[in-house]
């Protein structure tokens, strides 16, 4: 990937709780994403209309729909290990291991925040080397592509932000009809079987250090196979 630590904090800064600092910096995101060569035209278009939209609403508008597309259920959830452990005790411990790798690179998170949290996650991807960066993204793909595919039905812009990750792992894209996406059904879905269909199955996610133990453990991340 060319350039990718500008690109990724910006995904980061997208997929993060609306603020002032977001909407200040959208003209120079729009700049990056526009012409970005590891994008493909078509997420290079629909970010753009995802920026469109932010531009064009209210910081409190933004706001609440942040919430509602992101904080309704586990299903569209951004904290990833929520896809994978819920709220075993399991989740726990991987908290502990990807909060020690950040560490070990220099990203220290404050108070409240937590590691799984997506646009975290990218902003330390932005620290990586681009190999690196590309194989983590991996790992997380298929959670990325549900996520995006949910929004996208939904009729919510913030699909395409997530999307975009998806060709930075060296996926393929994911195709949206975008002709209609004003006018899809925007309430919010009962995600109780969607949830079902995840596993709790544990990957090799970078041979994070456990700090208790003192010893490499894998972070169990994520692995979802078809049903």
């Amino acid at each position: 990937m060319k350039n990718h630590a500008a690109l990724l904090s910006m995904l980061s800064a997208l997929l993060d709780y609306p603020d002032q600092f977001l909407l200040d910096a959208l003209p120079e995101i729009r700049a990056t994403v526009s012409s970005h060569p590891d994008l493909p035209s078509a997420s290079r278009r629909s970010l753009c209309s995802l920026l469109d939209h932010l531009q064009g609403q209210s910081l409190l508008d933004l706001q609440e729909a942040y919430v509602d597309a992101f904080d309704r259920g586990r299903a569209n959830s951004l904290y990833l290990f929520e896809h994978v452990h819920g709220e075993s005790r399991d989740r726990g411990q991987a908290m502990i291991d990807l909060l020690a790798m950040y560490e070990r690179k220099g990203l220290f998170l404050g108070e409240g925040e937590l590691p799984d949290y997506l646009p975290v996650f990218l902003e330390f991807l932005s620290r990586e080397d681009a190999g690196q960066a590309r194989s983590l993204l991996l790992e997380i793909a298929d959670i990325n592509r549900a996520i995006a595919s949910r929004l996208a039905e939904r009729g919510l812009w913030y699909w395409a932000a997530v999307a975009a990750l998806l060709p930075l792992a060296g996926e393929p894209a994911l195709q949206v009809d975008t002709s209609n996406m004003a006018t899809r059904n925007i309430e919010p879905v009962d995600t109780t079987e969607l949830d079902k269909q995840w596993q709790d199955e544990p990957v090799n996610f970078m041979g994070s250090a456990n700090p208790l133990a003192g010893q490499p453990q894998p972070i169990k991340f994520y692995d979802k196979r078809p049903t």
